[in-house]
């Protein structure tokens, strides 16, 4: 890791972010902390970030609306999101924002960590890439390199996992790829999603390439296995 690599760090709880930041800069990495949401903006303005780790509930403005705002500036830096709250629908909604991964608080503080350097290695990698790669899905098609799509939903920029894992699917076109398989290929061994975190991301990419999502043509269920992708 280069001392170069900078992380945003926007999180309201005095004793959490004190911690975070203490780590993360022991592992070497130059952090900035703000504690309140409408700060989050000047701050990504003055510097270009290799992660953004952003609590959900926060003064003034929430983590949800400054990953949309992340995602509409077509910054490339992922998220990883902090939240309270174990519920499907707010992990569902962070991902919807724009969030690449999500971490519910109480965390282990090693599991952060092996995240942020995990996210971090795959955004980079992904930079390094040769352009332009595309992936076709039914009547869109999607920019590896810029993740950006005509959607169901109209133009978006996919999250770093969002386009990762379409990618792999694009890779063995018409071959079930099992859960495990894909959180090892995307996600990393280092880090510690469940086999859930892939559903979650599934439905996501259904809603914005199917034309049924609840009748997919494109991104179809194994049962008891996991996905097969057919363009």
């Amino acid at each position: 890791m280069t001392a170069e690599q900078r992380i945003l760090l926007v999180e309201d709880e005095e004793l959490i972010g004190e911690m975070v930041k203490l780590n993360l800069e022991r592992e070497g990495y130059v952090v900035d902390w703000v504690a309140d949401g409408a700060k989050a903006a000047p701050t990504l303005a003055a510097h270009a970030y290799d992660l953004i780790i952003l609590d959900v509930m926060l003064p003034n403005r929430t983590g949800f609306e400054i990953a949309r705002d992340v995602r509409k500036a077509e910054l490339d830096a992922p998220i990883l999101m902090l939240t309270a709250r174990s519920e499907t629908d707010a992990k569902v909604q962070g991902l919807d924002s724009g969030a690449d991964d999500y971490l519910t608080k109480p965390f282990e503080l090693a599991e952060l960590l092996a995240r942020a350097r995990a996210l971090i290695r795959r955004a980079q990698g992904r930079r390094a890439l040769p352009s332009t790669r595309a992936v076709k899905i039914g009547r869109y098609a999607v920019n590896l390199d810029t993740r950006e799509a005509e959607t169901n939903e109209g133009p978006v920029v996919l999250s770093e996992k969002e386009a990762a894992l379409l990618e792999l699917f694009a890779k063995h076109p018409g071959r079930t790829i099992p859960r495990a398989d894909i959180l090892e290929e995307v996600w990393g061994m280092d880090a510690a999603p469940t086999e859930r975190t892939v559903d979650n991301f599934i439905v996501r990419l259904r809603r914005l390439f199917e034309r049924d999502p609840e009748t997919p043509r494109h991104i179809l269920t194994v049962r008891a296995t996991g996905y097969r992708f057919e363009p």
